[in-house]
């Protein structure tokens, strides 16, 4: 999704979604990023916002523009959540994670009384699984819990090689929250619901990038303009 094509779908959703005084969830990634820049704009312009960023580069960002920022344990419940995606099914599931930040865009997104998502068409899938699963896991023995997400995806009939992330620098890549990341490389995640119920219940898995049922709408960039998928506002 070109630069141009991201502004467009943010500038939409800004439009049909943002109302001065909400309390907002920032996403994280590079579409997000757009957004973010809108909700600054908008308060230089006299509107009043108060944000839960979803990753310290969010908050970077967030805290360069003016945009006063909170905690998601002092907001309470909050408006809208605005994020990406790395690609979305017919149902609005998610995978979310090329970003490592799903743990904490997935706390905000729940506390919100709508999520929606800017994304381009290359992210519309028929069936979730043609990008990598990601799933936060603790340091401590990472590899037999590798293991038992791997038999996981073999219990919902799904193939899949499980790969820690590494840094630019070769070392495993560390989360916000001081964990490490595996990316499922599987062939299809027919019952997304019923494989994030399997992972949930595995001992030293932080969180996964299945977002199941938490979606309100799509908001999809392309060259014809941006297309509502799902529930308007």
């Amino acid at each position: 999704m070109s630069d141009h094509l991201k502004r467009l779908a943010a500038e939409k959703a800004a439009e049909l979604e943002l109302r001065s005084g909400m309390k907002l969830g920032l996403g994280t990634g590079s579409t997000a990023k757009h957004f973010v820049d809108i909700v600054g704009e908008r308060i230089r312009a006299g509107e009043t916002y108060l944000c839960v960023p979803t990753s310290e580069a969010t908050r970077l960002q967030a805290e360069s523009l003016g945009i006063p920022l909170t905690t998601l344990d002092d907001i309470g419940e909050i408006d809208l959540t605005v994020d990406g995606a790395d690609e979305f099914d017919p149902a609005l599931n998610l995978v979310k994670g090329a970003g490592a930040a799903h743990l904490r865009e997935k706390m905000v997104a729940i506390n919100s009384k709508r999520m929606i998502v800017i994304a381009d068409a290359s992210k519309k899938v028929v069936q979730l699984g043609a990008f990598p699963l990601s799933v936060e896991i603790v340091q401590f023995a990472h590899g037999t819990t590798s293991r038992a997400v791997a038999k996981a995806f073999a219990a919902e009939g799904i193939a899949v090689e499980t790969r820690l992330r590494k840094a630019k620098d070769g070392t495993a890549l560390v989360t916000d929250n001081g964990n490490f990341v595996l990316d499922c490389v599987n062939s299809g995640i027919a019952n997304p619901a019923a494989l994030a119920a399997r992972l949930d219940g595995i001992p030293g898995l932080v969180e996964h990038g299945l977002f199941v049922g938490l979606c309100s709408a799509v908001y999809l960039g392309s060259e014809e303009g941006v297309a509502v998928i799902g529930k308007s506002p």
